[in-house]
């Protein structure tokens, strides 16, 4: 299943509510939403009362990146505010399947991240228990960057172990992805879009919408 999930960090936060709608009534399925601590990554987005007050304007799923430090400490609060997925990064803590498990044992989806000097190695002996990877085609921390090319290697070594291995899996890219390098994260084995200007701040953000699921869904064929 083809999953778009617009990243919050591209949108007006003077109407944050109803960007939300507007996104959502554009097919949006997911709503991406980058927690950033200072610490883990060079910047301070937002943070549990944010998520919490705009959950009421929106019925996608909420997809919480969580770019923290020892993210274990705060995994009920952001499930009290309405987290639907949890993703830590692999380089946040010193145990992930602990975490993992954490959320899991709340009834919430959980998924690791990995920076792009990772080895995807890492996450294999913990896609058993994840219900999503993401391979971070930019460097986490500020939004509008260009799509390292390597990642792309990236996503498709992950899908070929997981298919190899009998693991369903999504897989989810973020960082600098639009219209014109979709197809090759698609065709990598990537089913899970993030993406931020290119829908935020589009003209027709339901055009836009409407035009990945069309490369998403030639790349099947």
């Amino acid at each position: 299943m083809f999953i778009i999930s617009p990243s919050v960090l591209a949108a007006d936060f003077s109407k944050l509510g109803e960007e939300l709608q507007n996104v959502e009534a554009a097919g949006a399925q997911y709503i991406h939403l980058d927690v950033m601590d200072g610490v883990f990554v060079p910047n301070i987005s937002f943070g549990i009362p944010v998520i919490s007050g705009i959950r009421k304007s929106s019925r996608a799923v909420f997809d919480v990146h969580l770019m923290i430090t020892d993210p274990i400490r705060y995994i009920d609060a952001f499930i009290n505010a309405g987290a639907d997925l949890l993703t830590i990064h692999y380089e946040s803590c010193e145990n992930p399947r602990e975490v993992v498990r954490a959320i899991k044992t709340k009834g919430v989806k959980a998924a690791v991240a990995i920076k792009p000097a990772t080895p995807t190695e890492v996450l294999y002996p913990l896609l058993g228990e994840l219900d999503m990877a993401l391979i971070m085609t930019v460097e986490p921390g500020f939004g509008g960057q260009k799509l390292i090319p390597e990642t792309v290697k990236k996503v498709r070594k992950l899908r070929e172990y997981a298919e190899q291995n009998g693991i369903e899996i999504d897989i989810q890219a973020d960082g600098g992805i639009t219209a014109d390098n979709l197809s090759e994260l698609v065709n990598a084995g990537a089913n899970v879009i993030v993406a931020g200007s290119a829908i935020f701040r589009a003209e027709n953000p339901s055009k836009v919408i409407a035009q990945m699921r069309r490369i998403a869904e030639a790349q099947k064929k």
